[in-house]
C-alpha cells in the first residue's frame, strides 16, 4: 500500500511539472506575439541589394582610426594626441559595385569645429558593401580595403617647400590632411574645382623628401539595420 501511495505521489508531481512548464511557455509565447515580428529581424542577414544602414571607422597603415561614427573611438583617438574624423553613419546597397570613383561622406574636425567632405574610394567602399553580405544587425567584423600603387606618393622637397612645409621639421608618422579630386584634370587647371578630404601618413623620410600614403587596410564595419 506505501508504494502505490508514493506512485502516486510521483505521478501527481509530475503531473505539476507539466502543468508549470506549459504555464511557462504559454507566458513566453504571449510576450513574443506581443512583441510582434520586428525581433525576428536580428536573425536575418544581409542579402545582395538590401539597404543597410553602418557604422564604420577606417584605419590608416600604422592601425590608427582615420574617420569613424564611433564616439569612443573619436574620443580615444582624440586622448591620444591623434585625432580622428567624425563622421555619421552610412547607408549602403549590399554587393552594389559603386561606378563613381569617389564617394564623398561629411566630417567633422576637432581642430576647426568645421564640416568637409572626405573621400571614400570607389574601390575601398565596393570592398564594404561585399563584406556586409550575410551580416546580421548588431553583427561587426573587419573588412580587408584594397589599395593601388596611386596611393603611395613621393613629395620632393620643392614639393614641401611650395606648400609651406619644412622638411626639416616632418618625421616618419606625421600626419597631413591632403585634397583629392574625382577630375584631376579640372584640380589642375582649375583653383576652385571640387575637393575632398583624405588623411595621409609619412611613411618614408630620404634627402629627396618624404613618403605620404594615403592608403586605408582596413574597416571596422558594424551593420545597424537592415532595409529591404
Amino acid at each position: 500500500m506505501g508504494v502505490k501511495k508514493r506512485k502516486e505521489a510521483e505521478v501527481a508531481g509530475w503531473k505539476k511539472v507539466v502543468v508549470v512548464a506549459a504555464c511557462v511557455i504559454f507566458v513566453v509565447l504571449m510576450v513574443v506575439s506581443g512583441m510582434g515580428f520586428g525581433w525576428l529581424s536580428m536573425f536575418a542577414v544581409t542579402k545582395p541589394g538590401q539597404t543597410v544602414v553602418l557604422d564604420y571607422t577606417l584605419y590608416d597603415g600604422s592601425g590608427n582610426p582615420v574617420i569613424t561614427t564611433d564616439q569612443q573611438v573619436y574620443t580615444t583617438a582624440a586622448s591620444a594626441g591623434r585625432p580622428a574624423l567624425y563622421t555619421q553613419q552610412i547607408v549602403v546597397v549590399a554587393n552594389q559595385t559603386m561606378t563613381e570613383p569617389i564617394y564623398p561622406v561629411p566630417v567633422y574636425t576637432a581642430q576647426s569645429g568645421t564640416e568637409n567632405e572626405f573621400a571614400i574610394f570607389a574601390m575601398e567602399l565596393n570592398a564594404i558593401t561585399s563584406g556586409v553580405v550575410g551580416m546580421s544587425t548588431g553583427q561587426q567584423k573587419t573588412v580587408a580595403l584594397p589599395a593601388s600603387s596611386s596611393m603611395s606618393q613621393l613629395w620632393s622637397a620643392d614639393d614641401l617647400e611650395r606648400n609651406g612645409i619644412d622638411p626639416d621639421s616632418i618625421s616618419v608618422g606625421d600626419q597631413f590632411s591632403m585634397g583629392v579630386s574625382d577630375n584631376p584634370d579640372e584640380m589642375a587647371t582649375n583653383e576652385s574645382a571640387k575637393m575632398y578630404i583624405r588623411i595621409s601618413e609619412v611613411t618614408r623620410k630620404t634627402t629627396g623628401g618624404i613618403v605620404m600614403d594615403f592608403s586605408y587596410p582596413k574597416a571596422d564595419i558594424r551593420v545597424v539595420s537592415i532595409n529591404n
